[in-house]
């Protein structure tokens, strides 16, 4: 295990990394509005070690060209890796399970742009 975790993405995925080796992750990065919330950028990435921290991974989002301010991770596959193709399968039945229901975010690692955890909570409608 590389250095000491710095936020709560950085424990989550030296956990993560410990406990499967190297894995698959889909990621969504959402933009997140008083009320809303909304899906910009979604990808694949294949985790093949734990030395990259936050930061680093936060400059490659701001690469995507959206002002996000969510990053959900769900691993591909609980085994590990997967291949290019089967990813990409499974990225699209995410983002279209997400944009039918928002709260399917909780049900991977959330962060917000400092790398803490995020949760979803609905709004009480009058």
């Amino acid at each position: 295990m590389s250095g000491p975790a710095l936020t709560d993405f950085d424990d989550w995925l030296m956990r993560t990394y410990a406990r499967v080796g190297a894995f698959t992750v889909i990621v969504i990065l959402v933009d997140i509005g008083e009320i809303s919330v909304t899906p910009l950028r979604s990808t694949h990435l294949h985790v093949v070690g734990d030395e990259i921290r936050w930061p680093e991974m936060a400059r490659l989002f701001d690469g995507a060209g959206v002002s996000w301010n969510g990053a959900a991770f769900f691993q591909a596959d609980r085994a590990g890796l997967v291949a290019d193709d089967e990813a990409k399968r499974r990225l699209a039945s995410l983002v279209r399970h997400v944009n039918e229901d928002r709260k399917i975010l909780n049900d991977g690692e959330f962060f917000n742009p400092s790398g803490l955890r995020l949760k979803l909570e609905e709004i009480a409608r009058d």
